[in-house]
């Protein structure tokens, strides 16, 4: 996949974004010293080129009773289920994250769950008894020491 080619302003515009995705445009261009119409194209335009994914809000899940998360190393019987795995994964509203790794297994979920009963529960009756699924292990978080986006600073500018 080529790299997006971002400019100054790219840059900038994605730093407020990234530090409040609810900002608004006309402030950003303001700041940035173009129109507010210059922001929505060059937004749009970041969007298009799959830079910009979406924006969300972040909520606490320890606040909505989620008092475990979970990281799960998952070992595939066979690589060629992964697809049909990762479809089935999907469904278990518990996983909030799916990667394929490098190392020991072969895919990686982060979860949350309500206590270590639905932990148990949701491996057990959800996790195990995807086809392609040979093992798990599992690791507790004791608590997120942090959480960020991709710093932007560190994006070199390409025009």
């Amino acid at each position: 996949m080529a790299k997006a080619h971002l400019d100054a302003i790219d840059r900038k515009i994605l730093r407020f974004l990234i530090s409040n995705a609810r900002m608004p445009f006309l402030e950003i261009a303001r700041a940035c010293g173009i129109s507010g119409a210059a922001i929505h194209q060059r937004i749009r335009k970041l969007e298009e080129a799959k830079v910009i994914l979406g924006s969300h809000m972040v909520v606490d899940p320890k606040m909505l009773g989620f008092d475990v998360c979970a990281h799960i190393r998952i070992t595939m019987k066979d690589p060629q289920l992964l697809q049909k795995t990762v479809e089935l994964l999907k469904e278990i509203p518990e996983i909030v994250e799916c990667h394929f790794i490098t190392g020991n297994g072969n895919i990686l979920v982060k979860m949350y769950c309500v206590d270590n009963e639905h932990l148990m529960h949701t491996i057990f009756n959800g996790i195990l008894r995807i086809q392609g699924v040979a093992s798990t292990e599992t690791s507790l978080s004791l608590q997120e020491l942090f959480q960020r986006q991709i710093d932007i600073n560190f994006v070199e500018e390409s025009d």
